[in-house]
């Protein structure tokens, strides 16, 4: 889904749609991506940017129109105008503010609403931070609907690439579908602890195979 001033492509393309907080790191994730950030179409009346990201896959050239807020998440709500057609998303929230996480369930339901059945990963994004709020432990909700969960750095470009090689194959339903040559992307602006960061890997994939708790909420009073 381009916006009706943008050029469609002749390869797979498909509509991206990206929700959470505002804060959270949205725009800066998306524009990590070069040619995505050079190319992007503005539309006033839906108050959306919409940047085409291109991917090199051993299946040829995919691209993902990611639709961007532009801010007005903060108002409460989107229009349905924004998810209408939308075919897979990323929602995102922030592991230095708690609150991010407990309004994920909210954004959700929301782009569920709309969209039924899509694939939709759940990114916990700023894990360059140290002081970092909410544990990867705690990070459930993914596994309560059945999401894919990754943790990134928008700023230092850990893990860009995940969440839109696990729509790519979902939406390809090929699960051997695989990148053959990295995006541009801009240089990283912070570095992350690597070691620090596979430690809370290690706690998330441990964590998965606990029964899960009864309410998450429990865990953030």
């Amino acid at each position: 889904m381009a916006l009706p001033n943008q050029q469609t492509v002749d390869y797979p393309s498909f509509k991206l749609v990206i929700v959470g907080d505002g804060g959270t790191g949205k725009t800066t994730f998306v524009k990590r991506h070069l040619t995505g950030e050079f190319e992007k179409k503005y539309e006033p009346t839906i108050g959306v940017e919409v940047h085409p990201l291109d991917f090199f896959t051993n299946c040829g050239k995919i691209r993902f129109y990611c639709w961007d807020t532009a801010g007005q998440e903060k108002f409460g709500g989107l229009r349905d105008g924004y998810y209408i057609h939308g075919q897979c998303a990323i929602i995102m929230f922030d592991v230095t503010a708690r609150l991010t996480y407990k309004n994920v369930p909210t954004w959700h339901r929301d782009l569920c609403r709309v969209c039924e059945n899509i694939p939709i990963v759940l990114c916990g994004n700023k894990v360059d931070v140290k002081n970092r709020q909410v544990k990867a432990k705690q990070v459930t909700f993914h596994r309560k609907k059945n999401l894919q969960y990754y943790e990134i750095s928008a700023k230092s470009n850990y893990n860009f690439e995940k969440p839109f090689l696990y729509l790519a194959r979902k939406l390809a339903g090929d699960p051997n579908l695989h990148f053959v040559e990295s995006p541009a992307l801009a240089p990283p602006e912070v570095q992350i602890d690597l070691a620090a960061q596979q430690q809370h890997e290690a706690e998330l994939l441990a964590a998965a195979s606990q029964p899960l708790p009864d309410d998450d909420d429990e865990s953030f009073e």
